[in-house]
């Protein structure tokens, strides 16, 4: 960068006026100029430029205004969509949103836990272009696809290693996410993405250090430290549940299938002695693991996620009394806002990282 290179002074304009315009949503150029501290001449040969790209709008002036109304602006949000995919053992859910990152249409389909890799990605695919087609947004307006599984996913967002999935292990999820729509695909782990979801707009909006416990089909983990998801060296950060000492794996397995945890909640929240005792074991048993990255990690928050957290305080208050006992400074629980949907959230919030930083340059 060369001092007074106009090329970079441009890039620096434009940026701040479109973070100023997304944050505003619709601004005049006196407005936009206050806030950026740019010259009124500056600002609007910015937003000529943007408008060019297709992403700012000029909008009509307020009814009723009198003399020569000022020219107000907006952030075209619908200029591309981004899409989140959850690909789990049991469903597949396509999240399609604005580049505001405001969900605009969701795609649910079932998927036999059993499924072979292939027909579980052909399924994906077919998930993902209803969601597209039924929106009727064209499929070239895509601009990323994110995609959210379990196992640990590499940098490159490659399966490196998938014990729930058959087939999983060795897929490139990335690559094979970004073909369906002929854009850039990502890939993350599954309670990774629940946790940017719950830090974005959900229970850990105003929290740092989170752990997040993706509890349903099988239990997972995230952390996020000082404000950022914490991923590790290979992608295997949160996977607590592999030391056999934890046994999130074997444990309470009565619990493991959404049709029989449900009915044993409900039996719980009912006062039935035995539902209590097993819920108590069950939260017993994730208490340890869950405890074991508190100690670690000292976190302000520990969110409860996944199928499971449809229970709420039956399952809350006995796991908030395990770790209260197993950890010397106990955190905060508490439940997540989106429940199973916070994975194909989350993907979504990574498509939008994507896309403010490679495309809108933000």
């Amino acid at each position: 960068m060369r001092p007074g290179d106009p090329s970079l002074l441009r890039r620096v304009n434009t940026q701040i006026t479109l973070r100023a315009l997304r944050r505003q949503g619709v601004a005049t150029l006196t407005q936009l100029g206050r806030i950026t501290g740019l010259s009124r001449q500056t600002v609007e040969t910015v937003l000529d430029e943007l408008g060019g790209r297709g992403w700012v709008q000029e909008t009509p002036p307020d009814e009723g205004a009198m003399g020569r109304p000022a020219r107000r602006f907006r952030f075209r949000a619908d200029a591309g969509y981004v899409l989140g995919v959850d690909i789990g053992a049991n469903k597949i859910l396509a999240t399609l949103a604005d580049l505001n990152g405001e969900v605009v249409a969701v795609e649910r389909v079932a998927v036999d836990d059993g499924a072979p890799a292939p027909e579980r990605l052909a399924l994906a695919e077919r998930t993902v272009l209803a969601c597209v087609d039924g929106a009727g947004v064209p499929r070239r307006r895509v601009w990323t696809v994110a995609a959210g599984t379990s196992g640990i996913i590499d940098r490159s967002g490659r399966v490196s290693l998938s014990i729930l999935l058959p087939g999983w292990t060795g897929v490139d999820l990335a690559a094979v996410a970004g073909r369906w729509l002929d854009c850039p695909g990502l890939a993350e782990n599954d309670a990774n993405l629940a946790l940017l979801a719950e830090h974005w707009r959900g229970s850990a909006q105003h929290a740092s250090d989170v752990v997040y416990l993706l509890v349903g089909h099988r239990t997972g983990a995230g952390v996020l430290i000082a404000g950022r998801l914490h991923r590790g060296r290979s992608g295997g950060a949160g996977e607590i549940g592999a030391l056999r000492q934890v046994a999130w794996e074997s444990g309470s397995v009565e619990l493991t299938r959404d049709a029989a945890a449900d009915e044993v909640f409900v039996a719980a929240g009912a006062g039935d002695p035995g539902a209590l005792r097993m819920v108590d074991r069950f939260a017993a048993n994730l208490a340890v693991g869950a405890s074991a990255l508190v100690l670690a990690i000292d976190p302000e928050l520990v969110v409860v996620g996944g199928g499971c957290s449809r229970a709420g305080d039956v399952l809350l208050t006995p796991l908030r009394r395990h770790l209260d006992e197993l950890c010397l400074t106990p955190p905060q629980v508490a439940l997540s806002t989106f429940g199973d949907e916070s994975v194909a959230l989350g993907a979504v919030r990574l498509a939008l990282d994507h896309v403010e930083r490679e495309v809108l340059g933000l």
